[in-house]
Parts: C-alpha cells; structure tokens; sequence
C-alpha cells in the first residue's frame, strides 16, 4: 500500500517512454505520483504505475490546476514529448489557455512551456527539472558502444553540432542528420525519429545524427532523450552514429538500446563542447 503521508509529486505526461520511467522512480523513493495525461500521447500503461491519473486534452489548462490542486500537489515535472502535429488538430484550449496564448506574443516551444510554468506556479504550484530524481538516466560523456566512430565520422559530428546549435537557437528543433558535412535533414514538427528516417533515406548509408540541447533551453522542459526507438530509426535507415549531449540528454532503456546498437554496428557517444573537437 502506498504511503498515504508521503508527498504528493505531480506529473504532466506526453508521449514515451519517460514518464512511466520518471513515475516508477518517484515512487521508488517515496513520493505519491498524480499524474495529468495528455490524451492521445501519453502511454495508457502509465496508470499503473502512478497512485492517480487525470486525462486531460491539449490545451485544457484549467482542469490541469483543478487537478493537482485536488491531489495536494505543490511540485511537478513536465516530462514526455508532444506531436506538434496536435497543436493543429488536437487542441481544445479553454478559457484560461485562450488567455495564456494571448499574453504570448512568440510562439516557440520555450516561450509557450515558460508561460505555461509561469501560470502554475502562480497556483503555487512549482515546476521542477525533468531530470528530478532520475541522475542516473543522464547521457555520459564519451563513447557508449562498442565502436567508436571514425575520424571522418568525428567531422560529421563536429559539423552536426555546430549545425544543431544554429537549429536550436532557432527553436526550431534540437537534431540535425548529416553526412560528408553537409545537412540532409533537420528535425521539425516530425520529431528526432522521423527526421532521423528522412534523414537517412536521403544520405543511402553512413548519416551522422547529432541531438543537442538547445543553448536557450530551460531544463525544465523538453530535454533531448534517446533510446531504443532512435536506434530502430537508425538502423532501419543504415544511419552510422549518433551523437547526444552529455549531461544535458536523457538516456531511456539503455541497456536495450546499447544492445540493439551493437548490433547492427551503430556507434552512440556522449558529446560536449570540449570533447566535440578532435
């Protein structure tokens, strides 16, 4: 039986893998788990593994409050992906969202996730980093895999993440798919797996996928994250390597990932500005 004088944590779940990930830990040290679910992405399984659930649609910001309130939640975490393909068709703003959406003059991802935090924690509701509690979840600096990458593959990565920096800074995503040092894709609505895919198709064999965080990023929201998915895509594509943030990206179902890279001869390394040089 869950501890009924622990603290409550809220949760406000999009897709993946993450948020059942962040739920499971939050309990494992002792906290209760409201989760808001975001219907149409976040994982139905989640309701087992969180002590309450609401399912709310996109956009319905006062039933998100009304929510934690309820459950006693003064913190919460902001983890798990949005298609943005949905804020096109999915959305269902409420009053309070209209009003939020209005103060808002740029829409870029950041600004909106900002305001958003802005308006819960003037309920007295405090948004913490997604990484709470999960440090070990953390992408590690230097190569995770068997094989590392070549030294032409290191200038494809030096190049990617100058190119993913420019991206970011733009808003407009945080992975960049290169090969020979020139850009065949660039991540957008689709999200990393797709554009990795895209990506991949365009370059035959041998793509370079580098994910970084943004240099205008809040950590509290969206961090970059891999895992087996991001390897499927690569794989299914022939890309060769894949670069990601350390310290700064999370790493989801690592050991299978690692697996499935190994075996198909796919080299993930762990990258930041000092060691991106070769």
């Amino acid at each position: 039986m869950p501890d009924t004088q622990a603290e409550w944590i809220g949760l406000i779940a999009g897709n993946g893998r993450f948020p059942l990930l962040f739920a499971e830990n939050a309990r494992r040290l002792g906290y209760r788990v409201s989760a808001v679910a975001l219907a149409g992405e976040a994982d139905p399984s989640l309701e087992k593994v969180v002590d309450r659930i609401h399912w709310i649609a996109l956009g319905q910001l006062r039933r998100l409050i009304k929510a934690f309130k309820q459950d006693g939640v003064r913190q919460a975490v902001m983890v798990g992906g949005v298609k943005k393909t949905h804020l096109f068709s999915g959305i269902r703003p409420d009053l309070r969202s209209l009003a939020l959406l209005r103060r808002v003059s740029v829409r870029k991802d950041d600004s909106l996730l900002r305001a958003l935090a802005s308006e819960l924690e003037d309920e007295g509701i405090r948004i913490r980093e997604s990484t709470f509690g999960l440090d070990g979840l953390l992408v590690e600096e230097g190569t995770l895999t068997r094989r590392s990458p070549t030294k032409q593959e290191w200038r494809d990565i030096e190049f990617g993440w100058e190119m993913a920096g420019a991206v970011g800074r733009l808003d407009i995503g945080q992975c960049v798919v290169v090969k020979d040092r020139v850009v065949v894709a660039v991540e957008a609505v689709e999200g990393t797996d797709e554009a990795v895919r895209r990506g991949g198709k365009l370059a035959r064999l041998g793509a370079v996928v580098v994910k970084r965080f943004k240099p205008q990023q809040d950590r509290r929201f969206d961090l970059p994250a891999i895992g087996p998915g991001t390897i499927r895509a690569m794989a299914d594509c022939g890309a060769a390597v894949l670069a990601i943030e350390a310290g700064r990206a999370v790493f989801l179902d690592r050991e299978e990932a690692i697996a499935a890279a190994d075996a198909t001869g796919i080299a993930v390394v762990g990258v930041t500005d000092k060691n991106v040089k070769r």
